[in-house]
């Protein structure tokens, strides 16, 4: 069982989010706070996959301190978590894109 990886969803939230945390801290608006919490996010989604891909690859070799369950389960729980930080990603890149958009 394949796990997505965060690795691209990080690559494509860097370039606008860095764009507007240079704005933000320009103007004297905090954005770092933001930024963090989607960090912490993005974090906890690849650790959701680390586990996944844990317990499955301790499923497949056969250890007992892993069952078919669990590692099901596991590989659910971060395929959910990973389409969340997807739908995030996807409303992040609309908003800035209408943000960018706006006439002055």
């Amino acid at each position: 069982m394949d796990v997505p990886k965060v690795g691209a969803l990080q690559s494509v939230l860097a370039a606008p989010l860095g764009a507007a945390t240079g704005a933000a801290s320009a103007s004297g608006v905090g954005g770092g706070q933001f930024l963090e919490l989607l960090k912490s996010s993005l974090d906890q989604v690849n650790h959701a996959q680390a586990q996944a891909q844990s317990a499955t690859q301790s499923y497949e070799l056969g250890k007992n301190n892993v069952s078919l369950e669990d590692a099901v389960v596991s590989t659910q729980k971060a395929n959910i978590a990973f389409q969340e930080a997807i739908q995030v990603r996807n409303k992040l890149v609309t908003a800035y894109t209408d943000i960018m958009n706006m006439q002055i």
